[in-house]
């Protein structure tokens, strides 16, 4: 089975996507199903994992219909829940009474204090997260790698996957902090890494040999047996598109083995996330 485990929806007369506007002329638009299916289709891939991309309940609702109806196509939706809500528990409660919340994902990167999520009045959000079996997206940059760890040291039930690799900067060409602190967080924690969002921090004009160093760096760490591959589709659009990270990818791989490709595209993300696919 070969799996997306990284891809959005969204249509933006909901009002919730703060940070989508015209700037980002490429994907400022509604994005559904349709869309998303002929690359899926190209690709081979048979399920996805659909992941919130405004900071709302309401959408995470919204994600979870659009799941119910995908026919099977999307296996589980990654939401939103306030993680400072006193009432936190429950909240999310709630929302994983449908089977196909997988996990839940506030959105780090976005909040400038970066020991947000050590602060102890978070504790009764992580907790739900871990009693509820949910898995835990950390949408973090290089700057969060450190706290990640002392999180996972805290709560170590906490099943973890990194987005987008924590967004190195590619595009300028920087390995450090981000090489040395990813490597320890993979050595020292169970968390998982997604090979996603690369292209991304790469830039326009990017080729495989510029993510081959990083790519390479994620797989030396995590191994074939805990990364896993996602398009962040439609967010990909803004550095060339689903097609060319895909034929990227094949590259990058390319010194696996058939059956640890195949981990990585799709085992890996069935396994992590306990999908409903099929």
């Amino acid at each position: 089975m070969r799996i997306d485990a990284h891809q959005h929806f969204w249509r933006i007369a909901r009002g919730d996507y703060g940070w989508l506007t015209p700037a980002l002329a490429p994907i400022y638009r509604d994005f559904d199903l349709p869309d998303l299916a002929p690359h899926l289709a190209a690709a081979g891939i048979t399920g996805t994992v659909l992941v919130q991309a405004a900071p709302t309940e309401e959408e995470t609702r919204f994600l979870l219909r659009l799941a119910a109806e995908s026919a099977g196509v999307i296996g589980g939706v990654v939401g939103w829940v306030d993680f400072e809500a006193p009432d936190v528990g429950e909240r999310l409660r709630r929302l994983a009474a449908s089977p196909l919340l997988c996990g839940v994902r506030p959105m780090i990167q976005d909040i400038a204090d970066t020991d947000w999520m050590l602060e102890r009045r978070l504790e009764p959000a992580f907790r739900a997260v871990i009693d509820l079996g949910l898995r835990f997206d950390a949408l973090v940059q290089p700057r969060h790698l450190g706290n990640l760890r002392r999180l996972l040291d805290r709560h170590p039930a906490l099943q973890v996957v990194v987005d987008h690799g924590a967004k190195p900067a590619i595009a300028k060409g920087q390995r450090e902090p981000w090489a040395r602190e990813i490597r320890g967080l993979a050595r020292e924690s169970r968390a998982w890494c997604k090979l996603s969002g690369l292209v991304t921090e790469a830039g326009s004009g990017w080729a495989a040999s510029d993510l081959e160093p990083y790519a390479g760096h994620l797989l030396d760490c995590f191994g074939p047996a805990r990364l896993i591959w996602g398009s962040d589709w439609p967010v990909v659009n803004l550095a060339g598109g689903y097609r060319e990270w895909w034929e990227a990818t094949a590259t990058l791989l390319r010194g696996l083995s058939a059956q640890e490709r195949e981990a990585v595209l799709g085992g890996n993300a069935e396994r992590f996330y306990g999908l409903q696919t099929g």
